[in-house]
């Protein structure tokens, strides 16, 4: 993440398309897309995973969801896991995964980002801080599955969308690269306005 100004707060967006630098990853993209494109009867689209890059004065951090490649999360900035295909399954740590808010940390295949970075804050402390805050209470629900009733799968694209709602920032006003797709980002949307929605309800707010 060189080229980051430490004194400056920004958050940045980056599309990176799935499985970069990893062939069999990108290969299952393919065909999810393939068959997904066939059901909807849409053309197909290229797939990306998002991540977060947020700069704030004690340093720069990175927000992602990514498999648990060991046990030393706390490395990493792991503020939390979950389970992957099924809950029972999340008790095995191949089938879990992480969400890291890692200080001056690394994210994988920065450097395939399309059309990134995104700068989606400038000069906002308050933005950049609002959006390292919420990442650890972000939704630790099944990846790949739609147990929230979204209609939409839950996976990394899901947890920067809910971070950068409940962080007061639009993903809906965020451009994809030309034909992109990013599976899970309305899910995110969807579950943090939810949440902001009751917040919004309660007694407390009322008063």
């Amino acid at each position: 993440m060189a080229g980051q100004d430490p004194t400056r707060p920004a958050v940045d967006l980056y599309w990176i398309p799935l499985g970069a630098g990893a062939h069999i990853v990108r290969l299952n993209g393919r065909v999810f897309e393939a068959a997904s494109a066939f059901v909807h009867r849409r053309p197909r689209g290229d797939l990306y995973h998002s991540a977060l890059v947020v700069t704030v004065p004690e340093g720069v951090y990175a927000i992602e969801m990514t498999p648990i490649p060991d046990l030393n999360g706390a490395d990493r900035g792991v503020v939390a896991e979950g389970p992957v295909g099924a809950r029972c399954a999340g008790r095995f740590r191949l089938f879990r995964y992480e969400i890291r808010r890692w200080r001056d940390g690394v994210i994988p295949d920065l450097a395939a980002a399309v059309a990134s970075p995104v700068r989606l804050s400038e000069g906002d402390l308050t933005s950049a801080r609002r959006v390292l805050d919420v990442v650890s209470s972000v939704p630790t629900v099944v990846w790949g599955r739609d147990e929230l009733r979204t209609g939409d799968m839950w996976n990394s694209n899901s947890v920067v969308s809910w971070v950068l709602t409940n962080a007061g920032l639009d993903p809906d006003a965020i451009p994809l690269p030309p034909r992109g797709r990013a599976p899970g980002w309305d899910a995110g949307a969807v579950v943090a306005r939810r949440r902001l929605a009751i917040a919004e309800a309660s007694p407390a707010n009322a008063a």
